[in-house]
């Protein structure tokens, strides 16, 4: 496949984007666009761009790939699955009326509120740090893949690969902001859902079977099995482990993380931001059903036509790149970019969001729209744009996987304490925290988590964590903000 090829399309892919993001900003481009969208958003194009946000690009490589690991994954991934829906439904029904009711821009305004301005700060600065690391990890692994197939064929240096992505993601957002991916989002996530069953298409033809036949050779495969509950203590795949922390992962990463939740703060009215939350969820339930089946038929291509890689993460772009012909490639790079652009983009502008408005005060400004503010914003969403490109570079540095995978890790644990600030915030009204403990108690817990996991099997007697973790994180912050709260004077 010709780099030169793939590159192309890619230009006239993010030609696109510029064009939609000058037509939905060149009327209106201050602050309350770029944060909230005017509130006018429509709730279904909100839902179905959320899949292309929810879906990065580690999901459309990690997850097909991951179907035929030699850790015998499987389709456990979907007992997770099962868990984020009923995780979608809580945030729907709980955390969504009380943001509206709220009128918040950013939701850790509620923890001001709440516990107090030192809680308030610290569940923003989690944020902020939690989704730089993530969203840049995000970026990173699928630039590896741009440079490989593409950029590496120009001599063009890695850093100079991640700075043109920033630079393009930067340039269809800063003015247009949350108004503008609305739009793109949608775009991209019609060309990650379209990548998925174009490349069930491409494979069934090359292994000269139709839908229904690959599917019962999906089913019929090594590789389809869901649903495991056997050896509760030890194994990473239990259904109780994946169902749990599907939900309160859910919950602290998606409920409690301004990224996602601002796209449902740019409606109307509570009514219209359920309706996008319940139709999404059923939309992602189904997609990743889809990437599962994927990536169980890159199994079955790759055992008929001994294809090998030395990872698990790059079966899929091997075989869509090198072995299916030019369309199913330029198919699979553009749900690819899609998928990773649908991330970075909203995190860029969540990221700028939650800074201007946790740690500038811009919301308590009445001339919030002022030229001055609005150059203020730009200023900051540069500042993220080079922080993200800095991490990257620092990623690409340690080049070791087992550390930048503990980077990440640690990332993820960090939403715990939101869940234990938050649940205490809605539990425990009648206690008061002492706020200037709360950022240590942050800190403690998550740190307590990442020993607890590396020894659990010692400690707890053969039993092994997985994504059930960040519920003990959650309840150590609960617990410790309790042991240093005390009773409301009435």
């Amino acid at each position: 496949m010709s780099p030169a090829v793939l590159l192309s399309f890619i230009i006239g892919y993010f030609l696109v984007l510029l064009v939609i993001s000058w037509l939905t900003s060149r009327k209106s481009s201050d602050n309350d666009t770029f944060f909230v969208a005017n509130r006018n958003s429509k709730w279904y194009l909100v839902a179905f761009g959320m899949i292309g946000t929810a879906l990065s690009g580690v999901t459309f490589i990690s997850v097909p790939g991951k179907v035929g690991a030699p850790s015998g994954d499987q389709f456990a991934y979907f007992q997770f699955i099962l868990g984020n829906a009923a995780g979608f439904i809580i945030i729907a029904t709980v955390l969504l009326p009380l943001y509206y009711r709220l009128k918040l821009t950013s939701i850790y305004g509620y923890i001001e509120q709440a516990l107090g301005i030192w809680s308030y700060k610290t569940a923003a600065g989690i944020f902020l740090i939690s989704r730089t690391i993530g969203s840049s990890f995000r970026l990173y692994l699928v630039v590896i893949v741009l440079q490989k197939f593409i950029f590496d064929s120009y001599h063009i240096p890695f850093a100079v690969t991640v700075l043109i992505c920033l630079v393009l993601i930067w340039s269809y957002t800063f003015k247009g902001g949350l108004k503008t991916i609305i739009i793109t989002d949608s775009l991209q996530t019609l060309f990650l859902v379209s990548s998925v069953f174009l490349s069930l298409f491409f494979m069934c033809r090359s292994l000269h079977m139709s839908i229904f036949e690959a599917a019962d050779a999906i089913k019929n495969s090594s590789y389809s099995k869901i649903f495991f509950f056997n050896d509760f203590l030890s194994s990473h795949f239990h259904f109780s482990k994946q169902f749990l922390g599907g939900v309160f992962i859910t919950i602290g990463m998606t409920g409690l993380d301004q990224d996602l939740m601002q796209k449902n703060l740019s409606m109307s009215h509570i009514k219209e931001a359920q309706k996008n939350m319940f139709s999404f969820t059923t939309v992602f339930v189904i997609i990743n059903i889809f990437f599962l089946s994927v990536g169980a038929l890159l199994y079955i291509y790759a055992a008929k036509y001994g294809v090998t890689v030395t990872k698990t993460d790059y079966l899929y772009p091997t075989i869509a790149l090198k072995y299916l012909g030019v369309v199913p490639a330029v198919v699979f790079m553009l749900g690819l970019t899609a998928a990773t652009f649908a991330t970075t983009d909203s995190a860029l502008t969540a990221l700028t969001t939650s800074f201007c408005v946790d740690f500038l005060g811009f919301t308590k400004n009445k001339d919030i729209n002022s030229s001055e503010m609005v150059k203020t914003r730009h200023g900051v969403h540069i500042a993220f744009s080079l922080l993200m490109l800095l991490t990257i570079v620092v990623f690409n540095a340690i080049n070791n996987d087992a550390v930048v995978s503990a980077i990440f890790k640690v990332a993820s644990y960090t939403y715990g304490p939101l869940l234990g600030l938050y649940s205490f915030g809605l539990f425990m009204k009648r206690r008061q925290v002492a706020d200037k403990l709360v950022p240590f108690i942050c800190v403690i817990s998550p740190i307590v988590c990442y020993f607890l996991s590396t020894d659990s099997a010692k400690l707890l007697g053969g039993y092994v964590f997985d994504n059930e973790l960040i519920i003990v994180n959650g309840l150590i912050t609960f617990v410790g903000l309790w042991l240093t709260s005390s009773r409301k004077s009435q």
